[in-house]
């Protein structure tokens, strides 16, 4: 596949890192267009895209990376996360991603502990991380875009440090560590004094991840000395946490916008994946909320009683039906996506 002509500069990493803010993590079922889009707007240093198959990507096969890889209209500051293992497969993945999907970056995917991937990649190459450095250099010869790594501390012992320093050599622009092994998973604390003595091993930026749950506790991981933290769970149906750390003194949503927040992210799914029939010709197929089922109620901690009608909602007419009547018609003011990188992304008042 022939080279395209780059869809941001190299130094994407070192212009958004000089902001004040936080990270949107790469999450499974979580970190698609809508949610990216919501937290862009409310003043993300940039959102990761859940991880694609490099192997999908060069080979063909898997239709899901079109959607996984595909950004909202005008989207930008979106880094793609490809996940493989061979060298000459993801030089080709990034080189696709990089034409079909616009990405601001490429990040190399080395800590998902889950069964699917492994000996494809993830957290796998925490054993055999001379691989991993390979692969960052492929990934480089093939973009002029910024190539990142994501890791964990190691496979089932810490060697966060050696890697780290590995990455750095092979020309990774950032680091992003969870502070867990790929043996913990997601089980017990994640470690940030590791995550620190890896930031103060190398000389390139070092992202800090791993249960940050509120604004507060990001300020807290910050001051170990890492450039930046990155955050997952802790946004899901709370993007005003990216608006907390981006801006000094944010104002704090109101039941009304929490409520037309979660309609607008049901809303842009509706718009995002609803789609025409392949099989009717001239008939649309509208989105399924069902994903969201475990997002919408997070929005709302104040109103218990409609949870359980949220976690059963099919269609965009189910989500309008339980929330219009509480946003008392205001809706979350936004600028939409930022047109520039020098945009500063919009309130939400």
């Amino acid at each position: 596949m022939n080279a395209v002509p780059p869809t941001s500069a190299a130094g994407f990493y070192a212009r958004r890192l000089a902001r004040p803010g936080a990270v949107l993590a790469p999450m499974a079922g979580y970190s698609d267009a809508p949610m990216r889009q919501l937290a862009a707007e409310q003043g993300a240093l940039w959102t990761v895209s859940e991880m694609i198959s490099a192997r999908g990507l060069a080979l063909g096969g898997e239709n899901e990376s079109l959607h996984l890889g595909r950004p909202y209209p005008g989207e930008t500051g979106r880094v793609v996360q490809l996940f493989g293992a061979d060298p000459d497969i993801l030089a080709d993945a990034v080189q696709k991603a990089q034409a079909w999907f616009a990405p601001a970056a490429i990040d190399l995917n080395m800590g998902c502990p889950v069964p699917k991937v492994r000996g494809k990649g993830g957290a796998c190459l925490l054993q055999t991380p001379e691989v991993a450095f390979d692969l960052i250099r492929a990934m480089k010869s093939a973009t002029t875009l910024d190539v990142s790594a994501k890791i964990r501390l190691g496979w089932d012992s810490n060697r966060s440090i050696e890697i780290a320093q590995g990455l750095s050599e092979a020309g990774a622009a950032v680091i992003t560590v969870h502070g867990r092994t790929s043996a913990q998973r997601y089980t017990g604390q994640a470690d940030w004094e590791a995550i620190a003595r890896v930031a103060a091993s190398v000389p390139t930026p070092v992202i800090g991840s791993g249960d940050i749950l509120s604004a507060e506790q990001a300020r807290e991981r910050q001051r170990l000395g890492v450039a930046a933290v990155m955050i997952g769970r802790g946004a899901v149906g709370n993007p005003w946490i990216f608006r907390a750390l981006a801006d000094e003194n944010p104002e704090r949503p109101t039941p009304a916008q929490r409520a037309a927040t979660a309609l607008r992210h049901a809303e842009l799914q509706h718009q995002f994946y609803s789609a025409p029939d392949r099989y009717r010709p001239g008939e649309m197929r509208y989105a399924s909320m069902k994903p969201l089922r475990k997002v919408l109620p997070k929005y709302l901690p104040d109103c218990p009683e409609l949870h359980a009608e949220l976690v059963q909602v099919e269609r965009i007419e189910d989500v309008r039906r339980l929330l219009e009547p509480l946003t008392d018609l205001q809706k979350p003011k936004y600028r939409g996506p930022e047109q520039h990188e020098s945009a500063a992304p919009a309130l939400f008042s």
